[in-house]
């Protein structure tokens, strides 16, 4: 099997897949869509004058002096008259400046006596928030192609939006193979493991936006891995497990029969070498992920995630960033090389500490780190302190 790049393995996966059908989403139920339209503020934010504190709406022109109490303005209760010469409106945090007014006072400075109140001098515009000042009407607010958080659904919320348009959330079928392993709570025999790579991903998917399906594990036999794969009901399937070219690896001999056209057969990465990608027969993709934890971690990372990101019409870019290593590193074989590792800020810099065991079965070192150290191929040692790239790692 000819091994690709991971630039190359990733470049052929993409170039297998596009976004899905938009649809339209309320926004209560938008949270980590990504929407499929651009979105555009339909009247300015604030749509009046409105003041920052509480106190009072004034001239600034009749400052300082004894004006008269012509009225209140409250949140969502404007005051409707103009503001005359000598006259001052009491007002609140967010009720719109009368129109005449042009500063208010805040209360602490004011002094009230009756109907009147005495203020010193405010400067125009002072503790008024003016019309418009957040975005105009017709700004462009949010762009096609971004991940709704709660921060950009609030944004989308001031717009006066009530739903989006938002691609549909891709249909992911997770699969695990392997006489060895066994999912909790069933007690594992005295030759099998849990299942910790399957329940890992499905939540990995669902935070990238995927919807999944889980599927219990496959036992090592070709009909039932072929019967897994054919009753998948998904936009994309994902194997774990039984990705290699082993006596009991049947994932690639199943996907073969059920008219699997690859586009990458393996790559020249570590860990993760056996993973492929391709179409099924009907039209579903398909990705091979090895069995192995850590595996099929990075591999989610560096091919999964793209992959998931296209389907919605996202950016599939990786968000790699600079630091320094804390630690030497030696010259680097023939494949890429994903560490473990964990990330700390040392004089206002980013710094990656690899773990020492890569052990590529190892979870408890999954489970620490936050960030993988990407090492290309045939690099050079780096002294402690040089700069490597590394791969944030999304840890709540």
């Amino acid at each position: 099997m000819r091994l690709l790049t991971v630039d190359d393995a990733r470049a052929r996966m993409l170039a297998q897949v596009s976004p899905l059908p938009a649809q339209s989403v309320p926004l209560t139920q938008a949270a980590g869509r990504v929407l499929a339209e651009d979105v555009a503020a339909r009247r300015d934010q604030p749509p009046f004058d409105a003041s920052a504190m509480d106190g009072w709406a004034v001239r600034a022109a009749d400052t300082p002096g004894t004006l008269r109490i012509a009225g209140e303005s409250a949140a969502g209760h404007g005051y409707e008259g103009a503001l005359g010469k000598g006259e001052a409106v009491r007002i609140f945090t967010g009720a719109a400046v009368p129109a005449g007014a042009d500063a208010v006072v805040i209360q602490e400075d004011a002094q009230r006596d009756g109907g009147t109140v005495q203020v010193p001098q405010a400067e125009p515009g002072a503790n008024v928030r003016p019309r418009g000042g957040d975005f105009k009407a017709g700004a462009a607010l949010l762009s096609r192609g971004v991940r709704l958080d709660p921060w950009r659904l609030s944004l989308a919320a001031s717009a006066g939006r009530a739903e989006v348009s938002a691609a549909r959330r891709p249909r992911v079928a997770v699969l695990s193979t392997g006489e060895e392993i066994v999912e909790a709570p069933a007690e594992p025999g005295p030759f099998q493991i849990y299942d910790s790579g399957a329940p890992a991903l499905a939540v990995m998917i669902e935070a990238w936006g995927g919807d999944v399906s889980r599927h219990r594990p496959v036992r090592d036999e070709l009909e039932a891995v072929i019967a897994a794969i054919r009753t998948a009901d998904a936009d994309l399937v994902v194997t774990v497990g039984g990705a290699s070219v082993g006596d009991h690896d049947l994932v690639r001999a199943a996907a073969g029969v059920l008219g699997f056209q690859p586009v990458v057969e393996s790559v020249a990465v570590r860990p993760g070498k056996p993973t492929f990608f391709g179409t099924l027969g009907d039209g579903r993709r398909f990705l091979g992920l090895p069995g192995n934890p850590a595996s099929a971690f990075v591999c989610a990372e560096l091919f999964l995630r793209p992959i998931l990101s296209v389907l919605q019409g996202a950016d599939p870019g990786l968000p790699i960033v600079s630091a320094r290593t804390a630690q030497p590193l030696a010259a680097n074989g023939p494949r890429e090389h994903w560490m473990r590792a964990r990330l700390s800020f040392q004089e206002g810099e980013l710094r990656a500490t690899p773990y020492r065991d890569q052990d590529s079965s190892l979870v408890s070192v999954f489970a620490q780190a936050d960030a993988l150290l990407r090492r290309p191929a045939g690099a050079p040692a780096v002294e402690a302190g040089g700069l490597v790239e590394v791969l944030p790692l999304a840890r709540a």
